[in-house]
């Protein structure tokens, strides 16, 4: 019983694996928690968007064209939130779309993601030529307003979704540059660098399996951050003819392809409007919860 109650006690003092402690801080934040929540709920639609949504997004009733919002049957069918200028279920259109824009989120993210952190990699361990070079294109493409970037980028390859996402990876590139960039250029000058060196440990290990697992922390609040970015720039893109081309249900081009109507016909350009609102804030929100719990410096 004696050598138990010590056993006892040391777990009891065991600290929390760093998951739970990461999560003990993040839940602090109510507004983590409630963009967290939202995630949540666009991921159920994007994943089930098959199951939930009441009608194909493509599918016209032409006797129900700008039908307003109603719980009211119309020839057999009930539209929820109305329906669009060619009769296209609005609630349907908007679930489907949530998964468009997801995805969107993912590609350019990860490939933005990918290929900046490999560039920052190279920028913060070898220095000179390596990193002028890096840095100062980096530079030349924040200088340009990042719409107008994507705009140029779209027109270079051409209109369409994949295109579109390309375009917002380039654009988000130079934020994961100098993120990565900085964050090696503080942990190289640590003891545990000098003494991988010492030990044997070659460049590419040094990079990839010493020195950048310490710096994903504000890699992975910037991803969160830049999938609301990358919803606001496809949706841009949609609106401006560029991005997701109709009938695709993406909710830029469900703007554009409603903007005549914004007096006569309000669900058909505010309720998209809304889903861009709500999921950029949803990121924002969760982002900010991220960036709370995981920088020591931000912990109350």
């Amino acid at each position: 019983m004696s050598a138990a109650v010590p056993e006892a006690i040391a777990e009891t003092q065991k600290p929390p694996s760093p998951a739970r402690e990461l999560w003990r801080d993040f839940k602090r934040n109510r507004g983590a928690l409630i963009g967290l929540a939202l995630i949540a709920v666009l991921l159920f639609c994007a994943v089930f968007a098959d199951v939930i949504a009441p009608y194909s997004p493509s599918e016209q009733y032409r006797d129900a064209t700008l039908k307003a919002p109603s719980l009211q049957a119309v020839g057999g069918h009930v539209f929820v939130l109305g329906t669009d200028p060619v009769g296209r279920d609005v609630l349907s259109r908007l679930i489907h779309g949530t998964r468009l824009s997801l995805l969107i989120g993912i590609v350019s993210v990860g490939l933005s993601l990918s290929i900046g952190v490999v560039l920052g990699l190279f920028a913060g361990f070898f220095r000179g030529a390596a990193e002028f070079t890096i840095m100062r294109l980096m530079d030349i493409m924040l200088a340009l307003p990042s719409l107008l970037l994507a705009v140029a980028v779209v027109a270079i390859l051409g209109p369409g979704l994949m295109n579109a996402m390309y375009a917002i990876a380039i654009v988000m590139l130079p934020h994961f540059v100098r993120l990565t960039r900085a964050a090696v250029i503080g942990e190289m000058g640590k003891d545990y660098v000098a003494a991988s060196r010492i030990a044997g440990a070659g460049t590419a290990r040094l990079m990839f399996d010493t020195v950048l697992p310490n710096c994903a922390a504000p890699l992975i609040v910037q991803a969160t951050l830049g999938f609301s970015t990358a919803i606001l720039d496809a949706a841009a893109l949609g609106f401006l003819g560029l991005g997701a081309q109709p009938p695709t249900p993406e909710w830029g081009s469900m703007l554009a392809s409603a903007l005549e109507f914004i007096q006569s016909a309000w669900w058909v350009v505010t309720l998209p409007g809304l889903a861009i609102l709500v999921s950029v804030l949803a990121f924002n929100l969760m982002g900010d919860g991220l960036r709370d719990a995981l920088d020591p410096r931000l912990k109350r």
